[in-house]
């Protein structure tokens, strides 16, 4: 369903189980990051009234999974750590058309937001598959269905309000971008490491 052109090293699950409070702090920040960006296509498309719902959902079970990740944390006798980067999403971000046309950048902004859904959950499956920690396996499990759903609504309005763009051609470009990218990744204890 995801589309993706590589998938994730087993052994990630590995290295991000080595260190469970870095994994968790840098999944709280991704879910932050993506509520973030939610709140961005809709300030740059508050005209599309569908849009803007459907997003201001996405946004608050964004920050919902925040908060359930932090809660996590504190659960575990962990501390929130800093804010980390995330490589792998500005390298990502790069990909985007920055010259075209206001369509031309809102599709772009919407299969990039597809793109890193789609790669947190197939991230969310093996951890919900091969993880030992039987609390943690049931959580990304519950996640991987939800950014499953985040993936479908950013394809679908890239389709809809991209009439005028080939989006597909589009998607296949990102697809195979993201493939090569992805081949640095997998190394670290991080939802996109």
């Amino acid at each position: 369903m995801l589309h993706l052109k590589l998938e994730t090293d087993p052994r990630w699950v590995t290295i991000a189980e080595s260190n469970i409070e870095e994994i968790l702090t840098d999944h709280a920040w991704c879910e932050q990051k993506a509520a973030t960006n939610a709140i961005t296509i809709i300030t740059h498309n508050s005209e599309k009234v569908d849009l803007v719902t459907e997003l201001l959902e996405l946004a608050k079970e964004e920050l919902e999974h925040f908060q359930m990740v932090h809660e996590i944390i504190k659960k575990r006798g962990y501390t929130l750590g800093r804010e980390r980067k995330d490589h792998y999403v500005n390298e990502l971000y790069k990909f985007m058309n920055k010259g075209g046309s206001r369509l031309q950048s809102m599709v772009d902004r919407l299969l990039f937001s597809a793109m890193i859904e789609a790669r947190s959950c197939e991230r969310f499956k093996l951890l919900s598959e091969r993880i030992n920690d039987e609390e943690l396996s049931k959580f990304y499990y519950d996640l991987m269905v939800s950014e499953a759903g985040h993936y479908t609504t950013f394809i679908t309005f890239a389709r809809k309000y991209g009439q005028d763009i080939d989006v597909d051609k589009r998607w296949q470009e990102l697809v195979e971008f993201e493939g090569e990218l992805i081949k640095s990744y997998g190394k670290s204890e991080g939802i996109h490491g």
